[in-house]
Formats: C-alpha cells, structure tokens, sequence
C-alpha cells in the first residue's frame, strides 16, 4: 500500500494531547473505535474478559477506548454479550470495568446504543422509523409516542454510564443503527416530522445529543459516531452527511467520528475513499472547513505514516484505530511515541458472510483471556479459520438467550 503525501503540517503528532470542548484532556491522538466486543455476561453486565481486555488496551496506550452497543433498551440489543446501563445493573463489574478502562490515564467511553429495526430478532423487538418487510429484514414502525421518549432513553443510559465510572459516551448514529435508520431515506420512509427532509430525519439525533447533554452537565465529553455513507443506493449519501455535520456544529458535542457502511440489506462492506488512503480521509477533507468540531475517522489506517499524516495535515483530531488493536492492542502507544510499527492483519480463504468479524470478535475474547475452543491468542499454522469462528460465534450466542431472558423477559 502506498502511503499519500501529506499536502501540509499542523505541527501536531499523534502524541500531541487534545482538549476537547467540555475541558477534558486526551493524552494522544490514538482512539480505540468501538467494536461489538460481545463479551458482557450474557445479561448486560461486563465479565472478567471484557475488563481483561479493557486494561490491555488502557495499557496498551490509547487515549481512550470506546465499548460498543452499550444498550440504553435491552429489548433492543445487537447482540446478547451487549451490556446494558440500567438502574438494576452490576454495579461491582461496572466499577472494575470502568477502574480496568482507564488505567494509564486512558479515558473510557460507552458508546450509546439502539439497534432499533436490526434488534436481535430472539431476544428483542425489532422496530424502526418505519415498517419494512424484505428480506433480511422486518421490522415495525415506532409510533410518535415511541420516537418522543427516545432522547429521554439515550439521556438516562448517558446518566447511569456516567455514575458507573465511564469517562465519556458516544451517541452512535452509525452502520444502520437506529438513530442512523432515522436519517437514512431507505429506513425512514415516514411523512411526519421525524422523516421527509434532511432536516426532520435529522431531528432525533439532535434531540438526542440535546438530552444527553443535559443530563451528563457540561464538562464530559460527548461524542457522535456519523456514517460518511451507507455505500447503498438511495441511502445516506456524502452530501447529507456534510450536512448534518454541519448541524453537529452548532451542538455541544466534542468529537464528531466518521464512519461508513450499514446492514440494509445489499449494502456493500465499508470503504471506499482515494486508493491507498484510509476509507474516509477524502470525506474528511471535504467536511473539514464545515465544523470547528475535533474530527476522527476509522476504517482503513494500516500504517504509521497514514496515522500520523492526517492528523499533520490538521484533517483529523483523532486516529480511529478497530481491528488494528485486535492484532497489535500494544499500537497506539507506540504510534504516539513516534514508533512506526505496521499491524499484520491475517487472510482468509473463503469466509461466509460475517465470519471476518466473526474470527475478530473471537479474537478479543481470547486477548480478554477467555479463548473459545481452537481460537487462542496465537495461530498455530495456516490460515485462520474465520467460517468455524463464525460457528463458534452463533452458538456462543444461542448460549446465551436463557441469561439475557432470566433478567430482561
């Protein structure tokens, strides 16, 4: 891969701590993206692992870590190793969580989630901006009285992870979730005021920040996760997406990350942008005059020099780093001090739908110290198998609805 040239210097290096609006300190550029890690209990609630893994990354350097689907409803869950911030939730694992996820001074953020119409079909509800029967997908439609008590869902799951000791949350409007199913025109076919125009598909998320703000105070950090696109036809596209960054503007949010992709159905894999650069620099550029906002983006950044160049350029605030620190969880502290180590990244042969992120999230269990069968640390020989991962994974899955059950009915 062929690194691009960096156009311009802002004197800044991935080591280069970041104050972010609320007043909040980032010791380096380097920020763990959220990843389904899949490895709460199997009722919402951290386990050994996942604090395991947690402190590997905290040690490991970056400034901080985001957790995945941290889930403000639990009838709608991503998936059963979700956690979930509820009033009835584990305090004890909570707490060393949140004390393991921000050793070294690294901050630990929750990201704030709904999966809305792609709610795991055993365990939830499946429900979305409006009622769609395709294949691969159905779904109801909320009422209005459903959508007016959203931004009070996410606010209270905002509150209950800031006194479980997170450091900061992340509202994911993202990869077709719900609050991305709303400003998507192929989720939301409504012709109220939460669909039709840019403007009104918009509006829950801007409710929803508005609400999270309020109840976490002014001084912790909230951040948005953005699709630059779903890569669909008829989806989300770049120019709505400059838009509503532009709306970002003119909120309190503190750090706006770039993402791209969804799980519509026909959707293609995230990606895309310049050959050879990270996915969503290009759109970066393009948005970067549009906000004053700290900007990050993920998806893509193999290398060092790729890192360290946009944040140079002043394109991105922050490195968004995913699988990389699935393979190297030791990365980000040596990027911010300048050492150009290169992630190698395995290969698969055939792999099923979802067996690439199947073979990841294993992959993190066994990092958090709590391999599955035939999935340690290290890869004995030969190519990873990523089809029995995935089988590894449905059934750890189907293992656990009796627990998510038990607690949430």
């Amino acid at each position: 891969m062929t690194d691009v040239a960096t156009p311009k210097s802002s004197g800044i290096d991935l080591g280069t701590p970041l104050t972010l609006r609320c007043g909040v300190v980032v010791k380096n550029r380097i920020l763990k993206s959220a990843m389904s890690d899949s490895l709460g209990d199997g009722a919402g609630n951290p386990s050994a692992a996942q604090i395991a893994l947690y402190r590997r990354w905290a040690d490991g350097g970056a400034a901080v870590s985001i957790i995945g689907e941290v889930q403000t409803d639990p009838h709608a869950l991503e998936k059963p190793g979700n956690l979930v911030v509820a009033a009835d939730s584990s305090t004890e694992m909570f707490a060393r969580l949140t004390q393991a996820g921000t050793a070294e001074g690294a901050g630990l953020w929750a990201q704030l989630g709904h999966a809305g119409a792609l709610s795991y079909a055993p365990l939830g509800r499946p429900r979305g901006p409006s009622g769609l029967r395709l294949d691969g997908l159905d779904c109801a439609e909320l009422s209005p009285g459903d959508i007016d008590q959203l931004p009070a869902l996410f606010a209270n799951g905002a509150a209950t992870a800031k006194a479980s000791g997170f450091t900061g949350v992340q509202v994911h409007a993202a990869h077709g979730f719900l609050l991305s199913q709303f400003l998507s025109p192929l989720f939301n076919r409504r012709s109220d005021r939460w669909g039709g125009s840019l403007g009104n598909r918009a509006r829950l998320l801007i409710e929803t920040i508005g609400a999270v703000r309020a109840a976490v105070g002014p001084a912790f950090p909230v951040a948005v996760k953005l699709n630059a696109t779903d890569r669909i036809d008829g989806g989300f596209s770049e120019q709505e997406a400059s838009a509503v960054i532009g709306m970002l503007d003119k909120t309190s949010v503190d750090l706006i990350e770039i993402s791209g992709g969804t799980y519509f159905p026909g959707a293609r894999s995230s990606g895309g942008g310049r050959p050879g650069e990270p996915y969503f620099l290009e759109f970066a550029r393009n948005v970067r005059g549009l906000t004053k906002k700290p900007l990050a983006a993920v998806g893509g950044f193999k290398t060092y020099r790729q890192a360290a160049g946009a944040v140079r350029e002043g394109t991105l605030d922050m490195i968004g780093l995913a699988r990389a620190l699935v393979v190297a969880p030791d990365l980000p502290g040596q990027w911010a001090s300048g050492v150009a180590a290169a992630p190698e990244f395995p290969r698969f042969e055939n792999p099923r739908e979802g067996a690439v992120t199947a073979w990841y999230t294993l992959r993190l269990a066994a990092l958090g110290g709590a391999p599955l069968p035939g999935f340690p640390v290290e890869e004995a020989s030969g190519l990873p198998d990523a089809n029995a991962a995935l089988d590894a994974y449905d059934a750890r899955d189907r293992a656990r609805h009796e627990l998510w059950r038990n607690r949430f009915g």
